[in-house]
């Protein structure tokens, strides 16, 4: 790792804060999006009922599993052996029970506020050619205040990852990011979806100009933000925001800029994508443990490409352990 990149204390502990979600994954085709509006490749917010509309057109089977941008992350950096803690707030019906066990059972330590209105969900839909559209209905989630986040919630944390979709409450990612910096930690951003930063741009501005230490963002996020396609006039950019700035470009790999230095991180070769869902969120659970681990950049980088190359391979976010044991190899 650079010299200019310093972890606090050597601590490893990366805690995660966004929205706590259950992920509902259907398998359809283009005209299925186009017929129910879906933004091909984006987020869309809408209300449960319209999700629950949505799921009765579709023509097969779907299934359940705990999501969120932030809550993938983590739960991929417990199972790479490092240590994790998320911080959300869900429904106290089954839903929110569901996210909490699962979490226990994947080794994070859950900070999980409670709400009598529904646990968000999102409805991603899996077209074949891997992209993932969605709809999402963020219940419970959107309602967590920044009264709520006591002195405890980031204690000990080396790095506070927050997902791109806090931009849609300015309050809470404020004060997260003023707890975060109180404690040490420094702060990873990941942009989340290319919506997200179309409407969340001038907040976005004003985070990037003191705030964050780790950016990243995917190719659609990044000309969203930047205004360029080209990839390293966007990472040219990008790097100028933060201290580490990475930008995933699918299976072309991925690029990490640092202390002036580009460097072009090769993807993992072999089975084509099944599904991207979670592959930017997996990809940051590699690069960060790589990080609070002192792994040099690239090294980083590659176990953040392998992360995300795994969870390519299957439905939803959840790795396999076989994945994992390949994964696992590379360390």
């Amino acid at each position: 790792m650079s010299k200019n990149f310093v972890i606090k204390n050597n601590r490893q502990l990366i805690v995660g804060i966004g929205s706590a979600l259950v992920d509902i994954l259907i398998h359809e085709d283009d005209n299925f999006i186009e017929k129910t509006g879906a933004v091909k490749g984006g987020m869309l917010l809408v209300d449960k009922p319209f999700i629950e509309d949505t799921l009765s057109q579709t023509r097969g089977e779907y299934s359940i599993v705990p999501g969120g941008s932030a809550c993938n992350t983590v739960v991929g950096v417990s199972k790479l052996g490092g240590q994790a803690r998320f911080i959300g707030k869900c429904g106290r019906g089954k839903m929110g029970r569901f996210i909490k066990s699962s979490l226990k059972k994947h080794n994070v330590e859950p900070v999980l506020f409670t709400s009598s209105a529904p646990t968000g969900r999102v409805l991603s839909i899996i077209t074949p050619d891997a992209q993932r559209s969605m709809f999402t209905y963020l219940g419970a989630s959107s309602e967590t205040h920044p009264s709520e986040l006591s002195d405890g919630c980031f204690h000990n944390a080396a790095i506070v990852h927050i997902e791109g979709y806090l931009l849609f409450n300015p309050d809470l990612i404020l004060a997260a990011l003023k707890s975060a910096k109180q404690v040490g930690a420094r702060i990873s951003l990941d942009l989340a979806s290319f919506t997200v930063v179309e409407e969340s741009k001038q907040l976005l501005e004003n985070i990037l100009s003191e705030d964050v230490d780790i950016l990243m963002a995917n190719e659609d996020e990044a000309l969203a933000f930047t205004g360029y396609k080209d990839e390293f006039k966007a990472i040219e950019v990008l790097s100028t925001k933060a201290k580490i700035a990475v930008l995933k470009i699918g299976e072309r790999g991925s690029i990490v800029a640092h202390g002036g230095k580009i460097l072009k991180i090769k993807p993992m070769g072999g089975t084509k994508a099944l599904d991207t869902t979670g592959a930017g969120d997996l990809w940051a659970s590699g690069f960060l443990f790589g990080l609070v681990n002192g792994y040099p950049l690239d090294k980083c980088g590659q176990l953040g490409s392998a992360c995300g190359y795994e969870v390519c391979r299957v439905a939803g976010a959840a790795i396999p352990e076989k994945g994992w044991q390949r994964i696992k190899k590379l360390l």
